[in-house]
């Protein structure tokens, strides 16, 4: 039976590959909607890019609802550098005919969790965590519909890609992230200490070339353009994927890595604001709270599952 997942996203490049890379599995996963946050780009933005992927991939059937357009308690923080203006960097896609929701993302997680069976559906989060953490804020009851939250956020050994210390997922909205580390969710999370292993490099790019497909040439599209990853992040290698590991762990956890241990993160520090403070040592004493994904055990098998899915898309 396939899992039933929700994205909460902000496409964004890296979420658009994630996106229909969780489209090109429905056999393993059933994809109830999408629930668009502001982050790469604006609101406005996020929730247009993903009806466009889902429209783009033949799946505009599943809802779009929008979410929350700024942080909990700070102003928005984008990524136009990286994503460019419209967030898909050099991909030009027709404009999307079905409407969004009219629902607010977090009424719509609300009722949807509150009517799942316990343990139902599992959270795939691709950007800031405002939406599920204004959700858990609203109504706490709805964590007994929560399987899992699988979230691309934190830093430990690769430091940050925002600030010297603070990942941008986290850095975004930061007392979010504290609210998802304090909740007693199940929660797993894909730092930039393994997402930094996972690189679109010139061969790799090649393969997604020869695929085609309309969404292989879309994410190849958006791996090729030139655009501002800071050099440290991007290096010689390629452009990290760092949302795809996302949906990867749910489709072969046995690709990566970890271990379950401490996780908190900065609020109030103006220095290290959005650093994920991870106990990989326990030498803290706090309770686990997070598994820590950060080593990547088989780059090629995760290559290999993301270029076999984008090729039985339309």
């Amino acid at each position: 039976m396939a899992r039933k997942i929700i994205i909460d996203t902000d496409p964004g490049k890296d979420d658009a590959a994630a996106i229909l890379l969780a489209l090109g599995a429905p056999e393993e996963l059933e994809v109830l909607s999408l629930v668009a946050v502001a982050g790469n780009v604006p609101l406005a933005r996020t929730e247009g890019n993903a009806r466009r992927l889902l429209e783009l991939a033949g799946r505009a059937d599943i809802p779009v609802y929008p979410g929350c357009a700024r942080p909990l308690v700070r102003s928005v923080i984008t990524a136009e550098h990286v994503h460019g203006e419209t967030g898909l960097v050099g991909l030009v896609l027709p404009e999307p005919r079905v409407p969004a929701q009219a629902a607010h993302g977090v009424d719509h997680l609300i009722g949807t969790l509150r009517a799942a069976a316990p343990g139902e559906i599992t959270l795939c989060l691709l950007g800031p965590a405002t939406n599920l953490a204004m959700a858990l804020v609203k109504a706490p009851e709805i964590a007994r519909g929560i399987a899992e939250v699988v979230w691309m956020a934190g830093a430990r050994s690769e430091g940050g890609n925002v600030t010297p210390a603070s990942e941008y997922n986290v850095h975004a909205d930061p007392e979010a992230a504290a609210v998802l580390l304090e909740s007693g969710l199940k929660l797993t999370l894909l730092p930039l200490d393994l997402t930094h292993q996972l690189r679109m490099t010139a061969p790799r790019l090649e393969r997604l070339r020869r695929i085609d497909t309309a969404a292989a040439r879309a994410v190849a599209t958006l791996f090729s353009e030139p655009d501002g990853t800071p050099h440290h992040e991007r290096e010689e290698e390629g452009a990290p994927l760092h949302d795809p590991c996302v949906i990867a762990f749910l489709l072969r956890p046995e690709l990566f890595a970890g271990r379950f241990i401490n996780v908190a993160v900065e609020t109030a520090s103006p220095l290290a604001l959005g650093m994920t403070v991870a106990d990989w040592f326990g030498v803290t004493g706090r309770p686990a709270n997070a598994t820590w994904l950060n080593a990547v055990v088989d780059q090629e098998g995760f290559f290999g599952l993301l270029l076999e899915r984008l090729a039985r898309l339309p």
